[in-house]
């Protein structure tokens, strides 16, 4: 499973024998990575608001998944399926909080009531999560949490999408604290920050106003598959930060030299 070695250097998961619980499995990243993860031989707790898509992706691994309902804004959810994944598999060693949703349009025309959607969702889905499972984790010493986040929780183009770009800068701020929180304490966490990805989500977006979806930054489309090898790989290496294009490290090296003349480039690219 995972082995503890502290003092500035890494735990690793091993994912031939390790137990994953996944939310928002049954489509896009989590199913890409649930996938993956049994393909490494995990054994997969597959866990979807629609229970149809849940139970095609374990149907699709076979005798190494479970799926499983889960709405991440219920905690009583969240607890049926530590207690599921306990009952089936007996322990759990990696985490993947993926549910994500977005609204857009001008903030001003962007209601209250969608705000909170978001928040609910995005941020305390996770917050939720670490409440659940975190718990099981510290007691055994070791496991690993995976947030997605976006790369729009690293660079501030998604001026179109503002409760979702503040939630995914959310996950990320909270995911380096919990790093550093968890590493002394035998726990690796990584940050998901995928840029340009074939996914359905962007057809899901809520429009409010006169705003469209944004086209964002011109980051290189990545498949799908490519995000679940990304995952695994991060997982098995202790791998904080997890990006699917070079680019985007630039980008962020850039801001953190000058976070003034990168917002100025930003208004000048974008805008």
């Amino acid at each position: 499973m995972a082995t503890e070695q502290n003092e500035g250097r890494t735990m690793s998961v091993d994912l031939s024998t390790a137990v994953a619980v996944i939310t928002g499995a049954g489509s896009g990243i989590g199913r890409a990575t649930a996938l993956e993860f049994a393909a490494r031989g995990a054994r997969v707790v597959v866990t979807d608001i629609r229970d149809d898509r849940a139970e095609a992706v374990a149907e699709e691994i076979g005798a190494l998944a479970v799926a499983a309902h889960c709405d991440v804004t219920s905690l009583d959810d969240l607890r049926a399926v530590r207690e599921l994944t306990l009952d089936r598999f007996g322990r759990v060693d990696v985490v993947m909080n993926n549910v994500g949703v977005v609204v857009s349009g001008p903030v001003e025309e962007i209601p209250l009531d969608a705000w909170e959607r978001i928040i609910d969702v995005n941020l305390l889905g996770v917050v939720r999560s670490n409440l659940v499972f975190l718990p099981g984790l510290l007691e055994q010493g070791s496991g690993h949490i995976v947030n997605t986040s976006s790369t729009s929780g690293l660079l501030p183009y998604g001026f179109e999408m503002l409760p979702y770009t503040a939630t995914k800068y959310g996950v990320v701020g909270l995911s380096e604290a919990l790093w550093v929180y968890l590493q002394p304490r035998g726990i690796g966490v990584s940050c998901f920050c995928p840029a340009g990805v074939k996914t359905k989500i962007h057809q899901q977006f809520p429009l409010f106003g006169d705003g469209l979806p944004p086209e964002g930054p011109d980051f290189a489309f990545v498949p799908v598959e490519r995000c679940g090898h990304l995952v695994a790989d991060a997982v098995e290496s202790d791998r904080f930060l997890v990006l699917t294009v070079p680019e985007v490290a630039d980008d962020v090296r850039r801001r953190g030299e000058d976070v003034d003349a990168y917002l100025r480039y930003t208004l000048e690219k974008y805008c």
